[in-house]
């Protein structure tokens, strides 16, 4: 139930709301905890799919009995599937203009997973940002709505790129435009996507089109590697974190392709959430942001391992598989120079050490293999 609050002259009203969809997922949760914090009642919409894309390794059930917990009254759940059009109104037709803003980070995340069911992949990712987006607009329209896309939206075009092979790594010429990170405006036509890749361009551009068509405020931020403690780590999504997870639990981990060298650039939750609240405060309409930890936090595999290793102190393990997965960025850095723009007051906390020491101190209780 939400707070009410009696101010003078005993007139009643609501605070506002924050609607998070994904809210037991990385992002969502730790959109429920920002926006809460910053004295909005939040409402969350998960069924707990990834139990269903990752079984029990990718469940969010753990993170949405901690919210219930720490929250309290300021956290409403609702176990409702973004497929399910009726349910989702009846959600938004309760809370209606008092909802402010609404963060949507529901998804099916994995290329891997996205080829096994692709109706399933597409009528999550394309059809339920479609029924949040048709909801928000018929019942909350000026509440900024926050897409959390990915940089999958730009299929495999990043491979393009003329890449050197180093020790650990690969990487761009100093000289090239994108050494400092991917912009905007490389193009999303013209490559291999995959079935995810695709579904989630789909959603990216329905959500600019609502901005433009009917003039609301959105932004798609194309998200590279989202991490932090809260992920629930499965070998199909969550890079860092099951990363991690194999190392102190004496996982083996199947490395695919590229030698180990690909680089993602990783950036913790929390600064997701100072970039999202940054737009809540000054929403734009129609917006696009690369989203990631740029040249202040970037990795390659090998890199991590060592990095993890380092925290451990324990070995990992390793399993090299020399067939790259289908899609897979080689090297991919996000340039945040648009949205640092936009939003100069916005800065990067966290860097990879920073993120792997994190997600170690948080699990080591529950992570650390008892041999």
């Amino acid at each position: 139930m939400l707070r009410w609050i009696l101010p003078p002259m005993d007139q009643e009203w609501r605070v506002s709301v924050a609607l998070v969809t994904g809210s037991g997922g990385l992002i969502g949760s730790e959109a429920v905890r920002h926006f809460a914090g910053l004295g909005l009642d939040v409402v969350g919409i998960d069924n707990d799919m990834r139990r269903y894309f990752f079984g029990a390794d990718g469940s969010t059930s753990w993170s949405l009995e901690r919210l219930a917990r720490d929250l309290g009254n300021s956290y409403t759940h609702f176990a409702v599937d973004i497929r399910d059009r009726d349910g989702l109104e009846q959600v938004f037709k309760k809370y209606g203009s008092d909802i402010a803003v609404v963060i949507h980070s529901a998804a099916q995340p994995s290329h891997d997973w996205a080829a096994k069911e692709p109706y399933t992949d597409f009528d999550v990712n394309a059809g339920g940002t479609l029924n949040i987006l048709e909801n928000t607009r018929r019942h909350a329209i000026d509440a900024p709505f926050i897409h959390c896309s990915t940089n999958k939206v730009y299929g495999d075009r990043p491979n393009s790129l003329p890449l050197i092979e180093l020790e650990t790594r690969y990487e761009l010429p100093e000289d090239h435009r994108w050494y400092r990170g991917i912009t905007e405006d490389m193009s999303i036509d013209n490559s291999l996507h995959s079935i995810f890749g695709a579904s989630k361009v789909a959603s990216d551009v329905m959500v600019q089109e609502y901005g433009r068509y009917f003039d609301m405020k959105t932004a798609c931020f194309r998200g590279g590697t989202l991490t932090g403690p809260a992920h629930s780590a499965a070998e199909l999504h969550g890079f860092l974190a099951y990363l991690m997870r194999c190392v102190m639990e004496g996982r083996t981990y199947n490395l695919f392709g590229y030698k180990g060298k690909m680089v993602r650039d990783a950036i913790h939750s929390r600064d997701v959430l100072t970039a999202f609240e940054a737009f809540f405060r000054a929403p734009r309409s129609a917006e696009v942001y690369n989203l990631g930890g740029g040249r202040h936090s970037n990795t390659s595999h090998i890199e991590a391992f060592r990095i993890a290793e380092e925290i451990t102190g324990r070995e990992a393990r390793i399993n090299y598989v020399e067939q790259n997965r289908t899609g897979d960025h080689q090297w991919y850095v996000s340039s945040m120079a648009r949205f640092e723009e936009q939003y100069p007051d916005w800065k990067i906390t966290y860097d990879v050490p920073m993120i792997l020491r994190e997600i170690y101190e948080a699990n080591v209780d529950k992570w650390v293999h008892q041999s």
